[in-house]
């Protein structure tokens, strides 16, 4: 395989790529481009329904999750986006297609309502539903919310409660069964994360990037891809792992204005 020389940075205003994200159809995001010169997408409505990203500090989880998000914003879906650390996503506050939320009460909250929102999407029919916005649910941070979930609710959980989390069951539900409710979750998360949902990473999320990760990361959230490739030092370089095939892949760089504008002003060629 020919790899291709990648740029220390893939910036959104880069030469042809807004058109060519712009070009893509429904239901598909831009992930970066591989160092074999392809482009690395997701598609929600083929075998990637969710996306868990996991990088060490510093190693771009929340970019990724920003730029998939906004993309499928664009293309018109709504998004609940979950931020416990409250400052990682603030660009998404005031855009009328989503629903910011970064305290414990609010996160937990808005995920119980997401249970229900997802039955009502299973009782429409298929015309209905297709009708219906694909709601994009992005997590941040989604070890530590979690585990504030958790502890939530033991404060106010009576006898005849259930032990686990209502909102920690919603998210669960929608990651077995939200494909068919067009419901998508994209999370920034580690290792462990499957312990708390029920299933090994690799069962619920169709693609996995990592950044930056040990070899005892990779080996747990990507058994089936072969040893661990070593760590790039580039900013925004990382490895994406769909169908256990493996992408060094230079992710695109999209700032807090760039999303802002293309999604408030979606003419301004400016980026």
């Amino acid at each position: 395989m020919t790899k291709t020389a990648l740029p220390t940075m893939l910036s959104f205003s880069a030469p042809d790529l807004r058109e060519q994200i712009e070009a893509l159809p429904e239901g598909t995001a831009l992930i970066g481009i591989s160092t074999d010169g392809r482009a690395i997408a997701v598609d929600l409505d083929t075998d990637c329904p969710h996306v868990l990203v996991c990088t060490s500090s510093g190693g771009g989880s929340t970019t990724v999750l920003r730029s998939l998000t906004a993309q499928f914003l664009h293309q018109g879906a709504h998004a609940l986006l979950l931020d416990p650390k409250r400052i990682s996503h603030l660009w998404a506050k005031g855009l009328p297609t989503v629903t910011h939320r970064g305290n414990v009460a609010g996160i937990h909250d808005a995920l119980v309502g997401l249970g229900d929102e997802m039955a009502r999407r299973l009782r429409l029919t298929d015309t209905e539903l297709d009708a219906t916005p694909r709601l994009i649910v992005s997590m941040d941070s989604a070890h530590s919310a979690l585990r504030q979930l958790t502890r939530y609710w033991e404060t106010f959980r009576g006898k005849d409660d259930p032990r686990m989390s209502p909102a920690v069951s919603a998210l669960e539900g929608a990651l077995w069964t939200g494909r068919a409710a067009r419901i998508h979750v994209l999370l920034d998360g580690t290792p462990t994360i499957g312990r708390t949902l029920g299933a090994s990473p690799h069962e619920l999320f169709g693609t996995i990037v990592l950044a930056r990760i040990t070899t005892g990361t990779w080996q747990r959230l990507a058994p089936l891809a072969g040893p661990a490739p070593k760590p790039s030092k580039h900013r925004g370089r990382g490895h994406v792992i769909q169908n256990d095939e493996v992408h060094e892949t230079q992710a695109i760089w999209m700032t807090d204005a760039d999303v802002v504008t293309w999604l408030t002003d979606p003419d301004d060629i400016e980026s």
